[in-house]
């Protein structure tokens, strides 16, 4: 399986984000992830579509994984994909049409994804998985970074797993929150392949040394090597 490491820019230092982004992909993250808060779906306000138009134009290649916590959803989708995101994820409490919703990611020319909270049940995967590229499994309440690992997120992990595996499918299994050189070893072994870290690595920050994030993403690889 390949692993991929996802940093999350809500830790980021936003008055040097084209910077940061630069430091942490040369630092070997994959992808650059991309929290979207309304202060409605969940308790906080963040970024918006220009800040993902302007890392393109800033010169970032990368995957941008974008994941909406708001709602609705499907008006800001189609401005997340002409300011290029990759990877559009959605909660499915938060359209009114599920599979519409998907259906209108993939009319962007963005891969989709389905993100369920730590309490969410997983039930509508039933029906949505073989047009999924990605689930993001929340293993925190969203809308604040920092805080700690929920475990029983890695029973939901191995079911998602489970479930892709029988159907001899190919969709990503992405998890958001608490995870670092501490755990992610264990969380790769529950079926998951791509790694959000937000305070994990940002907090790391040296602003002195453009290598500072080598050490923190060298030891989650490490750790990923074991499994």
């Amino acid at each position: 399986m390949t692993y991929r490491i996802a940093p999350s820019i809500l830790s980021a230092n936003f008055a040097k984000l084209g910077e940061e982004v630069d430091n942490v992909l040369a630092s070997g993250a994959d992808i650059v992830h991309f929290d979207v808060m309304d202060n409605h779906y969940v308790p906080n306000l963040t970024i918006g579509p220009l800040v993902c138009e302007a890392l393109r134009k800033h010169g970032v290649t990368a995957p941008i994984d974008v994941h909406l916590m708001v709602k609705p959803v499907d008006r800001i989708i189609p401005d997340f994909a002409k300011a290029g995101a990759t990877y559009i994820t959605f909660h499915p409490e938060s359209s009114e049409h599920v599979d519409r919703t998907i259906g209108l990611i993939k009319e962007c020319g963005c891969k989709a994804g389905l993100v369920f909270n730590p309490a969410t049940p997983l039930d509508v995967l039933e029906y949505t998985l073989d047009k999924l590229d990605m689930v993001l499994l929340m293993s925190v309440n969203p809308g604040f970074g920092g805080q700690k690992f929920i475990p029983y997120v890695l029973d939901k992990a191995r079911a998602v797993r489970q479930m892709i595996n029988d159907r001899g499918l190919k969709v990503e299994i992405e998890i958001d929150g608490g995870v670092g050189p501490a755990n992610i070893a264990d969380v790769a072994r529950a079926g998951v392949d791509t790694f959000v870290a937000g305070s994990a690595v940002f907090s790391k920050r040296n602003e002195s040394d453009p290598n500072r994030y080598d050490t923190i993403i060298g030891q989650m690889r490490a750790e990923l090597a074991k499994v």
